[in-house]
């Protein structure tokens, strides 16, 4: 596990994951149409990712007017995550870092008590990247009440 090896003012390496919808997506892809939100989230379908997951639903439309991509990433599988989605009804792509390449580059990892026994699992947590690739915000901790809302102003200044 490393510390954040993206630092706020400097350039996010590209990289490319499954995602839900068929094709792996590539952040130079997204980039080329705008802005990226990427939020990561440690596990599908329990309450507080499927809640996260809700607020960035419900605020899609602003984002997309903003011309803004959301994408949400977890160590779960593809498949995990098409079930996911299709349950809730996301409108924006979830994508699959079984490998943890993605979680280790924005240092997402880390150890997490549970039940009195550590375990390694994603800090949920949320990077707002410009156009040019360029690491604009970040959260960490992320509480998920009014998270979304407080992404959303972030992209107002950008």
């Amino acid at each position: 596990m490393t510390d954040n090896t993206i630092e706020i003012g400097g350039s996010v390496p590209d990289f490319e994951l499954p995602a839900t919808g068929g094709d792996p997506i590539r952040l130079s892809t997204l980039l080329a149409q705008g802005p990226v939100v990427i939020y990561f989230y440690p596990k599908d379908d329990t309450a507080g990712c499927t809640t996260e997951g809700k607020d960035f639903t419900a605020r899609h439309d602003a984002f997309r007017a903003a011309g803004v991509t959301v994408i949400g990433i977890s160590r779960d599988s593809l498949k995990s995550h098409e079930k996911f989605k299709a349950k809730h009804g996301f409108p924006f792509e979830l994508l699959a870092d079984e490998s943890e390449t993605v979680c280790e580059q924005f240092g997402v990892m880390k150890l997490k008590n549970m039940y009195g026994k550590q375990v390694r699992g994603i800090e949920r947590s949320t990077f707002l990247i410009d156009r040019d690739g360029i690491l604009r915000r970040e959260w960490r901790k992320v509480k998920v009440a009014g998270h979304v809302d407080e992404v959303l102003k972030a992209i107002d200044v950008l």
